[in-house]
């Protein structure tokens, strides 16, 4: 098998970053993808480290994403796609290198830290001819492909209303005053963007509700909070939505809320009943047909659609999860990659895109300038 999978390499996820390993265990789950090299950090001896811990030769490990692009792209055993995992401010200059050699791209979100990098990240995977894939990774939980079947398909009717959160309250204290990584880039608007919540996790909240309605946002009003003193940005945010065609939605992310931990969930109402999922129980999704009594579906279990099946990997009753999910990405991703490879039609899989990266880093924009006007309501500059 080693011969056919897709040759992967990495930018950033070395050691201490959680977010590395994820990707990297996500990626072997359907063994699709083979890590082959990579540029773990932008420190080279803790690169060279990180390459040693994963085995790697060590003419296959870089310090610097350019040169790895440029020689990568130049082997003739060279890598098929790159992830890149590092904090935000570094998606767009990493994934442009890559893309101007034809390299996959399959990037963490948010897709970049400001809306005039989405946009120039954009017009570079336009020009390649190589595919660029955004982990949401949320999107490939069976029971949100389920969701997103049933609201095609009519079985809620016409949607009228959409709530969606997501909270945890791991920085209700300044963690980033400590040293903490995650806590530091992810507070810093340098690295992280005009985002806090709203970037890390709203984001996430953002792309659920679109991938699950199929609803075309037509404007927000956002109001956006610094809770934890000296924090330079939004710890919670409550951001109203109107949609096309007359929906309502409502939005709450949160950094600051205690009891929650990764409390992602979404609430969507039409005509003719409603659903609700729960990412911290991702194996069962509520559905209430109007004037019938609740109805609980399961992974696998009776009236699951193909959608969801197929992207399920184990019987009914055996948890599927965060994991899963990414690897669902992936594996979206690794056919994309290999019918690109072999010259056959885009399967026209339901993965994000940059298309969609570019609508997520709009709506934070979207978000800060409402804020900052004390919640008028704005559009996406799109």
């Amino acid at each position: 098998m080693s011969n056919n999978r897709i040759k992967l390499g990495m930018v950033g996820g070395g050691r201490d970053a959680f977010i590395g390993a994820v990707h990297r265990i996500a990626s072997r789950i359907d063994d699709q993808f083979e890590l082959v090299a990579g540029c773990f950090s932008s420190t080279a001896e803790k690169s060279k480290a990180s390459g040693a811990d994963l085995g790697l030769p060590e003419d296959r490990v870089y310090s610097d994403f350019t040169e790895m692009a440029k020689r990568e792209g130049r082997l003739k055993n060279g890598i098929d796609a790159v992830a890149i995992v590092t904090p935000n401010h570094v998606h767009y200059p990493a994934a442009r290198e890559f893309l101007k050699r034809g390299i996959h791209v399959i990037c963490d979100k948010p897709l970049t830290s400001t809306l005039a990098d989405a946009k120039k990240l954009v017009k570079a995977a336009e020009a390649s001819n190589a595919a660029f894939v955004l982990t949401h990774n949320y999107t490939g939980y069976p029971l949100i492909r389920q969701a997103r079947e049933m609201v095609a398909s009519g079985e809620l009717g016409n949607i009228r209303v959409v709530q969606v959160e997501y909270p945890q309250d791991w920085l209700s204290e300044p963690l980033e005053s400590t040293g903490q990584k995650q806590a530091g880039w992810r507070t810093d608007p340098a690295k992280s963007g005009a985002g806090g919540s709203i970037g890390d996790i709203g984001t996430h909240a953002y792309n659920l509700a679109r991938f699950v309605t199929g609803l075309t946002l037509d404007s927000l009003c956002a109001d956006m909070q610094r809770f934890v003193e000296g924090r330079e940005l939004d710890d919670n945010a409550h951001v109203l939505l109107r949609f096309e065609g007359g929906a309502r939605g409502m939005l709450w992310s949160s950094q600051v809320a205690p009891g929650n931990e990764n409390g992602l969930r979404i609430r969507v109402f039409g005509t003719k009943g409603g659903i609700e999922w729960l990412q911290e129980d991702p194996n069962k999704l509520w559905f209430t047909p109007l004037g019938e009594p609740k109805r609980l579906l399961t992974r696998n279990g009776a009236g699951i659609g193909e959608a969801s099946m197929a992207v399920s990997r184990i019987p009914a009753g055996h948890p599927e999860g965060y994991l899963e999910g990414f690897a669902t990405i992936y594996n979206e991703a690794a056919q994309t990659i290999r019918a690109m490879q072999n010259g056959e039609p885009d399967p026209g899989l339901p993965y994000p895109t940059v298309h969609d990266g570019l609508e997520g880093v709009a709506f934070v924009d979207a978000c800060v300038r409402s804020s900052s006007r004390d919640g008028a309501w704005v559009r996406l500059a799109i």
